[in-house]
């Protein structure tokens, strides 16, 4: 959230001339104050920020991170998603995504400002969260016209993001979670969370064809490979356990299907 006179013509300040943490932003070198986030601000982009961080695609996203295209200009997107910065200083060029939450006291003027600056740098997309009114997400992209998002849809960013992101991830933890760990789920390769479950079920189901087999064999009962392949290849757990207790009792290993 800036603040600026909206001067015309080239003002005297350089990126270079800034320091971490400095509370300014540049726009052609005139000077943008910007404000502290209030608690609805501050609390929003860091939801929407763990969504678009957990993405699987996604190398380094960056909160209020400085970009610089050129000596005059240093913007901050609330959230920025770049290739992952080197050296030291603000980042050269602009983010390939940037989001930006729109509160109470938003510059709009410069807020439009900043976003022809960010899509004639080369970012691919600027999404604006509107906190106030309606809930809704503006996106802008390259040589498009503004869209709005509303609640039920998705945005999608195409070669950013692997994700579609809910536009309620943008304003609820609740959904920003499940969006979340889907995405994390998909980073330790599994497609999502029945794919953990499906996995603990088979591991559950080979243990138990390990026990049966391991029961007969320890009681002298070696089963045939025939028989072996048959426990094996069920998939029906309650089969299995009832095997298992077969297992303890029967004479012949062929009689734990009875």
């Amino acid at each position: 959230m800036g603040q600026s006179q909206h001067q015309s013509g080239s003002g005297p300040f350089r990126a270079d001339q800034l320091h971490d943490g400095d509370r300014y932003e540049l726009s052609n070198g005139h000077p943008i104050y910007c404000a502290p986030a209030g608690p609805d601000h501050a609390s929003r982009s860091l939801t929407g920020a763990a969504v678009i961080a957990s993405d699987p695609d996604v190398e380094w996203v960056g909160v209020d991170a400085g970009f610089s295209p050129e000596p005059g200009t240093l913007r901050a997107p609330d959230v920025a998603v770049a290739a992952p910065p080197s050296g030291r200083g603000w980042i050269p060029g602009v983010p390939l995504l940037a989001v930006e939450y729109a509160s109470v006291g938003q510059d709009e003027a410069d807020l439009q400002t900043k976003i022809g600056e960010l899509l004639r740098g080369g970012s691919r997309a600027v999404w604006v969260v509107r906190l106030l009114g309606p809930r809704r997400v503006e996106v802008h992209r390259p040589g498009e016209p503004m869209r709005v998002a509303t609640l039920g849809e998705s945005l999608t960013a195409p070669g950013v993001l692997r994700n579609p992101v809910p536009v309620e991830a943008l304003f609820e933890h609740a959904v920003a979670e499940q969006a979340t760990l889907r995405n994390l789920l998909q980073r330790a390769g599994y497609t999502d969370l029945e794919a953990v479950r499906d996995e603990g079920r088979e591991e559950g189901r080979a243990g138990l064809a390990n026990a049966i087999i391991a029961l007969l064999a320890a009681r002298g009962l070696e089963p045939s490979a025939a028989v072996s392949e048959r426990i094996q290849a069920s998939r029906d757990l309650d089969q299995l356990k009832t095997w298992l207790i077969a297992a303890a009792r029967v004479t012949d290993p062929t009689r734990i299907f009875d």
